[in-house]
């Protein structure tokens, strides 16, 4: 309740205001929002990392555990990023370093790995003081300069240490690798995409200041998911790279093998456990009574291969065609490009990326620029007081 006078109250210098309890928790809510958002959920538009991944990979940089040196302990590696940077619980720490060295989410893997990291079937992977790990060559490319002032540089938790806000970031990683996450009323799942068709798109852009999202779409075809499959619906793609945000059917790449009598499934949509996928094909066949399928055989090794055995004399392609109407070969995709951008979180289209990206390239080159010349200038003033002392000698 708020006094009758409503004047604030001042006790031994400490101002006091009465307020509402309504008024409190929704402040305090709107704040602990935007730090799940910013802090913790959202990735960066600029580098497409989350804060706990921007982290792993700078502590990795860092202390030297780098594409050309042995791969080191994980454990010494959570230890690090948890001491220095990122105060909260090494299983959290551990599972986003984990999933940074797995190819069948990451396009385009940040860290090499040596030990069990998890399969594409939900095992989980080993624990941290068994594995080992270092950057990937291509996270070089994401702190490359950073040493020459190309970014803004914040305090740590307890204010010992400096860490990087942003990092440079020489490729389009949030395209590239795409991000999935959850916050506070709002979710982002930006799907992933060939990398070289991301940098044609950036390349394009900047010679063609006036480019639409139509003109990069003749390099973008569409997401590229490194567990394969299908999508068929060019106008849920269009509006994805227009709007931001799109739902579509991602489908198993599949053949039929006529000689042997077989349906070959050699790609699944991607975020399915393939263990999970074999045993919801194998239920669909026992409850709808498929007695032209003789077995359901899981043939992966590095690469998925699902093998589904038709009876002699049945023809696969309608068991095939069955399958595919029952939507047992396909799952739904519900992408939203939700990424912040200068501070706030924000429903992008490709174009809006794309110019947030290079928009950050302008600026690191503009600060690599200023640092190395600045370097050169003190250079310049000691060699010409060489050059005078010599005269004078």
């Amino acid at each position: 309740m708020k006094s009758k006078n409503n004047a604030p109250k001042v006790v031994e210098d400490v101002r006091i205001e009465d307020s509402q309890m309504s008024e409190v928790m929704a402040n305090c809510f709107t704040r602990y929002a935007k730090a799940v958002l910013l802090d913790r959920a959202i990735p960066d538009v600029r580098d497409g990392l989350k804060p706990v991944q921007r982290r792993i990979i700078y502590t990795m940089y860092e202390g030297g555990n780098v594409y050309s040196k042995p791969t080191r302990k994980c454990a010494r590696t959570v230890g690090d990023v948890m001491g220095k940077y990122h105060p909260h619980g090494d299983s959290s720490i551990y599972e986003a370093l984990v999933r940074l060295s797995q190819d069948w989410k990451m396009e385009v893997p940040l860290v090499t790995f040596q030990g069990n990291n998890g399969s594409i079937d939900n095992d989980p992977p080993a624990a941290y003081r068994y594995t080992e790990s270092k950057l990937a060559k291509i996270s070089e490319l994401l702190v490359q300069d950073i040493e020459k002032n190309t970014v803004n540089m914040t305090l740590n938790f307890d204010d010992t240490l400096l860490e990087p806000t942003v990092l440079p970031a020489r490729f389009p990683n949030l395209l590239v690798n795409g991000a999935q996450g959850i916050g506070v009323g709002t979710s982002t799942n930006i799907p992933t995409h060939n990398l070289a068709e991301v940098i044609d798109a950036t390349i394009y852009r900047l010679e063609h200041r006036r480019c639409t999202v139509q003109d990069l779409l003749q390099f973008i075809k569409g997401p590229d998911f490194p567990t394969g499959g299908v999508i068929d619906e060019p106008e849920a793609l269009k509006q994805l790279y227009e709007t931001g945000q799109a739902s579509f059917y991602i489908h198993c790449n599949t053949e039929i093998d006529y000689v042997k009598n077989e349906i070959i499934i050699l790609g699944l949509p991607y975020g399915v456990v393939k263990s999970q996928f074999v045993a919801d094909l194998d239920k669909r066949r026992i409850n709808d009574n498929l007695d032209n399928i003789e077995e359901i055989i899981d043939e992966s090794t590095d690469d998925i291969r699902i093998v589904i055995k038709v009876k002699p004399g049945q023809d696969p392609s309608s068991i095939l065609n069955y399958l595919r109407s029952k939507g047992s070969l396909r799952t739904t995709f519900a992408a939203n490009m939700l990424a912040i951008d200068k501070g706030h979180p924000k429903t992008m289209n490709v174009l809006d990326i794309i110019n947030s990206y290079i928009a950050h390239q302008e600026e690191v080159i503009t600060r690599r620029s200023k640092f190395d010349l600045d370097k050169k200038i003190s250079r310049k003033e000691v060699v010409e007081g060489l050059i005078k002392a010599v005269s004078i000698i």
